[in-house]
């Protein structure tokens, strides 16, 4: 043989190891529309994306995303109602007002939708027949921040006993936690100051300016679709000099203490259910999944610059001390 034609058998041989098996081959692009009230750069919609990834679903072969992120309610609702009647194979939403509108606009129940991370009840709100047997078109992972409150309110109140009254932000989304907040606190018998926050983004520094020795002495925050308690939520609680709790794991953000799920994890169950559906699961088979842990995390470098000692008891329940 040639030194041409070895070289072409060479080539051949090559293309047939490195190419895959014809039947390895995507077959078609599917396609989700997701709409959302954090940035895909956030940590929980990196880790949906991974998961799908690890599922075997790359974007620009056989997967074609729509991202909507918006800081806006009523254009997140808009939003869902575009995607529902784009065609996408599967919607995945989180804010409430977006899946309502998702659901209005797939009149005939046929494009299945995944909820994540929500935090109402799709139960009561009638969303679904039952958590094991949703029916219709939607499923997804849901907890419940009304009781998680009550929770936090506690652990806040061991933290630092000397609390006397505590400051609560929330936004449009957080209304009924807020109003479980104050049952919770009227419980315990402690005066909670609750504040509105409104004109995404958030203006912190506005809405705890008249915190210092008037409104509170101790800082709450809801959960939200928006994700406002990182960040610059906490350096302003720490500008106030007031100790704070704060949903998920926004400890990592500068809280003193944070509890409650973690939402990656939440996230790359959802990607899971998105995988089921897209092979031909239906949503009213796949039981509505709610997380069974809880972290507490405590951030010491937040108690340093308070100026505060974390009992003993809360260190020794923290699933993670941030030193």
């Amino acid at each position: 043989m040639s030194g041409r034609r070895l070289l072409a058998a060479a080539l051949l041989v090559g293309l047939a190891v490195a190419s895959p098996n014809a039947d390895e081959l995507p077959t078609r692009i599917f396609h989700i529309g997701i709409v959302a009230g954090t940035p895909r750069s956030s940590p929980e919609r990196v880790a949906f994306e991974d998961r799908l990834r690890e599922l075997g679903y790359v974007e620009g072969r056989n997967l074609a995303i729509d991202f909507v992120h918006d800081d806006d309610l009523d254009r997140l609702a808009a939003a869902g109602g575009e995607l529902a009647r784009s065609g996408v194979d599967v919607i995945v939403v989180g804010p409430e007002a977006a899946l309502k509108a998702a659901i209005t606009a797939t009149a005939a129940r046929s494009t299945p939708v995944v909820f994540t991370a929500v935090d109402f009840d799709p139960l009561a709100q009638g969303y679904i027949a039952s958590l094991s047997h949703p029916g219709g078109n939607l499923t997804g992972v849901v907890f419940q921040q009304f009781e998680l409150m009550a929770k936090r309110l506690d652990l806040l109140t061991q933290a630092v006993p000397r609390i006397s009254r505590i400051v609560l932000l929330y936004d449009s989304a957080g209304v009924g936690q807020a109003e479980a907040a104050k049952r919770s606190a009227a419980t315990l018998g402690i005066p909670l100051e609750p504040i509105k926050l409104r004109g995404v983004p958030y203006d912190y520094e506005h809405a705890l300016a008249e915190t210092d020795g008037a409104r509170g002495d101790a800082l709450m925050v809801t959960s939200s679709p928006f994700g406002f308690w990182a960040g610059q939520a906490a350096e302003a609680a720490l500008r106030h000099r007031l100790p704070s709790i704060g949903p998920n794991r926004s400890a990592e953000g500068g809280y003193l203490m944070s509890y409650g799920p973690n939402i990656s994890d939440m996230f790359r169950l959802a990607a899971d259910y998105v995988d089921k559906i897209l092979k031909g699961a239906r949503p009213a088979d796949l039981p509505v999944q709610q997380p069974t842990k809880f972290e507490l995390i405590v951030n010491l470098k937040t108690a340093k610059a308070l100026g505060l000692t974390i009992p003993a008891t809360i260190l020794g329940r923290a699933d993670e001390v941030i030193e």
